[in-house]
């Protein structure tokens, strides 16, 4: 029988900013532009949906991958519950779906106060957290999962808790959900880097085993500047502090480049995944600092 540390361990923890990040990114957006108090409720309600649709990505994928073979004995990333026979496939499928359940219940409120534009938002969420590795057509086999990562980890979850904020679409959540969105991307590239061995036997086609260990270094490194790059925008809108201030962060994002370029892919990869995670959290929790 599956202990709770064997589910926590397929949740995947240290992904798990690429939900936190956004979130929190989006409302001090909308709070700071709109001039209005952060909606802690919603906030809450928010940030505990995202939780749930990214927990449920991370079960679903668990469970799918087994399914279609994509998960081999050569796997040199963190165990998985569902190939090594600690859960049945149907169980994790299963507990996938009671998570976008949660995340429904948890989006009521912010239909409520703001109407069809969260359930426009959350329904394609809601078919996606399957659909990166299951349907007819799965994202994450065919080379499309660092865009789903960037529109719905980045663009769509920082607009739209900057709308739920607010109730206003602002071009800063534009800007700051291209900036987070870049470096959640970070995760799931080095992730397919790590993988690229694997995935090319299992037939799993990511951009790295598309285009090569280059392209996939060179992918991640253009991520993580632009990231930085685009803080730009909130030095000419008088927002210095939201400009400078994350870029105390920037050693880190090198020195993970350092070490990607430097370092063949294999299992010294989970520790720059680690990285990549704390340098999400921290860029955000300095972001927000600087717009509180």
């Amino acid at each position: 029988m599956a202990s709770l540390s064997d589910w926590l361990q397929a949740a995947r923890p240290k992904t798990l900013g690429a939900a936190v990040a956004p979130v929190f990114a989006g409302f001090f957006i909308g709070a700071n532009l709109g001039g209005q108090p952060l909606a802690w409720p919603l906030l809450l309600c928010t940030l505990g949906s995202t939780l749930a649709l990214q927990v449920a990505t991370n079960w679903f994928n668990d469970a799918l991958d087994f399914k279609q073979g994509k998960d081999t004995q050569a796997r040199i990333g963190p165990r998985r519950i569902t190939a090594a026979g600690v859960v049945k496939p149907g169980a994790v499928m299963l507990a996938g779906l009671l998570m976008l359940g949660l995340a429904t219940l948890l989006s009521l409120p912010l239909i409520s106060a703001r109407g069809l534009p969260i359930v426009i938002i959350g329904l394609p969420s809601l078919w996606f957290c399957y659909g990166y590795t299951g349907g007819p057509a799965p994202l994450a086999y065919r080379g499309l999962g660092e865009l789903f990562v960037i529109l719905f980890f980045g663009l769509v979850a920082v607009t739209g808790s900057a709308f739920v904020q607010t109730g206003e679409w602002l071009v800063g959540g534009i800007v700051g959900g291209l900036q987070v969105g870049c470096l959640s991307t970070v995760l799931i590239a080095i992730n397919n880097l790590r993988d690229i061995d694997e995935d090319r036997v299992t037939g799993k086609r990511t951009l790295a085993v598309r285009f090569g260990q280059g392209f996939a270094r060179l992918e991640i490194t253009l991520l993580t500047l632009l990231a930085y790059a685009v803080g730009y925008y909130w030095w000419e809108q008088d927002l210095n502090r939201a400009a400078t201030l994350p870029m105390a962060v920037l050693p880190l994002g090198v020195f993970i480049l350092l070490r990607l370029w430097l370092t063949p892919p294999g299992p010294a990869y989970n520790k720059l995944l680690a990285l990549s995670g704390a340098q999400l959290l921290l860029f955000a929790a300095l972001f927000c600092i600087a717009l509180g």
